[in-house]
């Protein structure tokens, strides 16, 4: 089991658990798990990393889309944002990119979730390994996550 569905169990939070197989080719993962699952790509949501150069964010999107840096910097409050580097996203969370969850990763960060999420019963998100998905409601994901709150901060592609 991975820290995500461990810190699951341990607060009795309830989710379920979908794996496929991963495609080591495919580098879109999240439209990779919505297909393979047979899920509606807009409840398959992404997490990424962000960071203003002297502290890192956690950006939950929908596969569907793209985040939306300017949106996201207000969102956390700060001047202006990017991608965190692939080493610096692993190190932080504990898990491989395309399999970055939001849940249990190593260092706590503050975390934004696209408000569409609010609009859905459940959605998807990496359980903390490529080919594993968590449905999760979408509070139940915030109260798992530090300082969470819901934004408008993605856009369509």
């Amino acid at each position: 089991m991975t820290p995500a569905i461990n810190q699951l169990k341990q607060r009795k939070i309830a989710f379920t658990l979908h794996e496929y197989e991963h495609d080591a080719h495919c580098e879109n993962f999240g439209v990779e798990a919505a297909i393979k699952l047979n899920l509606n790509p807009q409840e398959v949501f992404k997490t990424l990393l962000v960071t203003d150069e002297k502290q890192f964010f956690v950006a939950i999107v929908p596969v569907t889309g793209q985040l939306n840096l300017k949106r996201a910097a207000t969102a956390f409050g700060v001047k202006k944002l990017q991608m965190a580097e692939v080493k610096e996203a692993e190190r932080l969370t504990g898990y491989l990119v395309g399999g970055i969850s939001p849940i249990g990763q190593k260092k706590a960060l503050i975390t934004c979730i696209d408000e569409t999420a609010k609009n859905l019963p459940i959605i998807y998100v990496s359980g903390g390994q490529r080919g594993l998905d968590i449905g999760i409601a979408p509070n139940d994901l915030a109260k798992q996550c530090r300082q969470t709150n819901f934004a408008n901060i993605a856009q369509p592609h």
